[in-house]
C-alpha cells in the first residue's frame, strides 16, 4: 500500500520536495505512525511547528468548536478570535499592533513592505534598502527569496528583487560599515535555524539595535522559527532584552495550522493604512481560535520554561556524546532549537535514524538539527542519544 501511495503522489505532486519514503498517517504527542503501523519519535515537529505535539486535544477542540460556528467572513468585518489573539500577542510582546497572514513568508513580506512604506510615508522614498544576513532564510516568495542570504535558495530566479544587501551574521563591524542613510531596516533571525543553528554573541543583538537607532533604521526580527517558546522564552528576543521594531511569527503559532503574524510598534505600523496591504485568509476565525488556544496552553503549562530546562538536558547529553565521538565537531543552540555539527555530511545519519524509529533533520549538509515538540521527555531524548551513539560507533570518519 505504501509504495502505491508514494507512486501515486510522485505522479500528481510537484517535485519540489525530496520526500522520505514514509506515508505518515497519524500522530500523538511526540510520536508519529506511518501507514505500515510503524512508530517514530519525532524530533522535527513539522520543522519547528508542532510545539505542543501532534493532535493536541485542546487545540483540536478549539478548532472544531469554532468550525461549528464560523469559518470565514473576510477582514471586512471584526471577528472575536482574531481580536483576542491579537490582544494576547500585544500584551505579551513589545508590539502595539498585529497583521495576520498565512505563513512565515507572508509575514516577512509584510515586514519588508512595512519597512519601506514607513520611510516612503515620511518623505524618504530613497531609503528602501534592507540589510539581511548571509546564510539567513526568510522564505521563498520573490520578496523573501530576495532577502534570503543563501545562493542555493535564489538559484534560477534571477533577477531577484533589488534593494537587499548582505553581511555576515554576528559580525557587527561588517554591519556598521554598510549602515547608511539609504538603509530602511536590518532584518535578521535571532538564531539562524536553516543557516545551521547559529547563535550570536551575547552582545550582538544589542549592538545591532544601537546601530539601527544611530542610523534611524528599523530592526526586524524574523522569529518564524525561534518564536513561541522554541528557545526557552516565548520570543527569542527576550533573552537579550533587545526589542525590535517589527517581528514576524508563524510556524508554532498555529501548532500545524497555517497562520503568520507581523507585529510592530505603533509608530511603524501607522504606515499600514486601509488598502496598503491585505490578506484574504489572514486571521480567519477557525485558525485564530486554534492559535489562541495554543498560546493559552503554553501559558497554562509553562511550556517555554519547560523547554528551557529540557533543552539544557538535551544539550548536556549531546555534549557527552561529542566527548565520545570524534565525528562531532560542535553542539550548539538554545532551548529546543539544537544543532550537532559533524565532520561529515549528515544525510546518511538522518536516514539511519529513520530506520531505527527517529525522525531528525539535517541542514547546511553537516548539521543535525533537532527541533522536537516542546513536550519532548527526557526518556525520548535518552532513546535518541542511545540511537546516535550506536550509529556513530558503527561509523568511520
Amino acid at each position: 500500500m505504501k509504495n502505491q501511495l508514494i507512486a501515486r503522489a510522485d505522479s500528481v505532486l510537484a517535485a519540489t520536495y525530496k520526500r522520505f519514503p514514509l506515508v505518515i498517517e497519524r500522530g500523538q504527542g511526540c510520536t508519529l505512525w506511518d501507514t505500515d503501523g510503524r512508530a517514530y519519535t519525532d524530533f522535527v515537529a513539522g520543522i519547528a511547528v508542532c510545539n505542543l505535539g501532534h493532535a493536541c486535544p485542546e487545540v483540536a477542540k478549539a478548532l472544531c468548536d469554532q468550525a461549528e460556528r464560523l469559518f470565514h467572513v473576510s477582514n471586512l468585518y471584526y471577528t472575536l478570535p482574531q481580536i483576542e489573539l491579537a490582544a494576547w500577542l500585544v500584551d505579551n510582546s513589545f508590539a502595539d499592533r498585529v497583521f495576520f497572514c498565512n505563513s512565515g513568508a507572508e509575514a516577512n513580506e509584510a515586514a519588508i513592505k512595512l519597512a519601506r512604506k514607513n520611510f516612503h510615508d515620511k518623505g524618504q522614498p530613497d531609503r528602501y534598502k534592507i540589510i539581511s544576513m548571509e546564510k539567513s532564510f526568510h522564505g521563498r516568495t520573490f520578496g523573501t527569496l530576495s532577502a534570503t542570504g543563501q545562493q542555493k535558495i535564489r538559484e534560477g530566479y534571477a533577477p531577484v528583487l533589488s534593494g537587499f544587501e548582505f553581511v555576515p551574521f554576528n559580525d557587527i563591524i561588517a554591519l556598521k560599515r554598510r549602515m547608511g542613510d539609504d538603509i530602511c531596516a536590518v532584518m535578521l533571525e535571532p538564531i539562524q535555524g536553516e543557516g545551521g543553528v547559529v547563535c550570536p554573541d551575547a552582545a550582538y543583538l544589542a549592538a545591532v539595535r544601537q546601530l539601527c537607532d544611530d542610523a534611524g533604521a528599523l530592526l526586524i526580527f524574523d522569529e518564524v522559527q525561534t518564536g513561541m517558546g522554541r528557545t526557552g522564552r516565548m520570543f527569542a528576543y527576550e533573552h537579550s532584552g533587545v526589542a525590535p521594531d517589527i517581528m514576524t511569527l508563524a510556524k508554532a503559532l498555529g501548532n500545524g495550522l497555517p497562520i503568520g503574524a507581523m507585529l510592530a510598534k505603533e509608530n511603524v505600523m501607522a504606515a499600514f493604512v486601509p488598502g496598503a496591504h491585505a490578506s484574504t485568509f489572514g486571521g480567519t476565525p477557525v485558525i485564530t481560535a486554534a492559535a489562541l488556544e495554543v498560546v493559552r496552553v503554553m501559558e497554562r503549562d509553562r511550556i517555554p520554561e519547560r523547554c528551557r530546562k529540557v533543552g539544557e538536558y538535551f544539550k548536556s547529553r549531546l555534549q557527552a556524546l561529542m566527548d565520545r565521538h570524534e565525528i562531532i565537531e560542535d553542539v550548539r543552540g538554545l532551548g529546543l532549537l539544537v544543532g550537532l555539527k559533524l565532520k561529515t555530511p549528515g544525510a546518511s545519519i538522518v536516514a539511519e535514524c529513520m530506520k531505527r524509529g527517529f525522525l531528525i533533520n539535517c541542514t547546511q549538509e553537516n548539521i543535525l538539527r533537532f527541533i522536537p515538540p516542546l513536550i519532548i521527555t527526557h526518556q525520548e531524548i535518552d532513546a535518541l542519544i542511545n540511537c546516535l551513539d550506536d550509529i556513530f560507533s558503527e561509523m568511520r570518519i
